[in-house]
């Protein structure tokens, strides 16, 4: 109840203390972010945090779409419901939440707000950015605004990822915080372009992928 009775604007600063406190974290980019209006953020998915780093880095709210699962895990839950998170679900699983998302996003856009949202639909298990799915190209062919591509650095490997296994299942690896890490942002994509192997290519090159 007391999280119901924090603003906003104060769990945005917890996300910033809990990160710098356990991180290094460096931003590149920032500014290509919109200080006002609506736009889509995509970003790689490295670990069950990369919310909360990204929300560290902004200088605005941003309503994040996840995967109905980690929306409801333990500890870090109540962070997301409060961070005003739009859950989401595969239409195989439960079309009528997935559906239920996308009419949150454009909602969300149109009344100005950033989403982000991780094309990749799950957390990588092997360190490669995954395939992007559609979902990005549909909100923009509905609600057309730009999409700022981001890129994760320094996470792969950490407590929080699912390197060698299930994430948060190996105790030692909390022996690396205060590892370096970094969030890259680049310049806006128009929405007519916004294709999933545009924007893909976009964040491996952020990233320092080589082809």
């Amino acid at each position: 109840y007391i999280y119901s009775l924090v603003p906003e604007f104060m769990l945005r600063f917890i996300a910033w203390l809990l990160i710098h406190s356990v991180y290094r974290l460096q931003t590149k980019g920032l500014e290509n972010i919109p200080e006002e209006g609506p736009a889509v953020l995509v970003c790689n998915h490295v670990s069950f945090v990369d919310p909360i780093v990204i929300a560290a880095a902004s200088r605005r709210p941003i309503r994040f779409v996840m995967d109905h699962r980690i929306y409801r895990m333990p500890l870090i839950s109540f962070v997301f419901r409060h961070m005003h998170t739009i859950p989401i679900a595969p239409a195989r699983e439960d079309a009528a939440m997935m559906e239920a998302a996308f009419e949150e996003v454009a909602r969300a856009l149109a009344e100005g707000e950033l989403v982000a949202i991780f094309p990749e639909g799950r957390i990588t298990d092997n360190g490669d950015i995954c395939p992007f799915r559609p979902g990005v190209q549909r909100i923009v062919g509905q609600t057309p605004v730009a999409v700022v591509p981001m890129a994760l650095q320094g996470l792969w490997g950490s407590f929080f990822s699912r390197k060698g296994g299930p994430a948060m299942s190996k105790p030692r690896r909390l022996l690396g915080l205060f590892r370096n890490i970094a969030l890259n942002v680049g310049a806006a994509v128009a929405p007519g372009e916004a294709t999933p192997e545009r924007l893909r290519e976009a964040v491996a090159g952020l990233r320092g992928d080589s082809e």
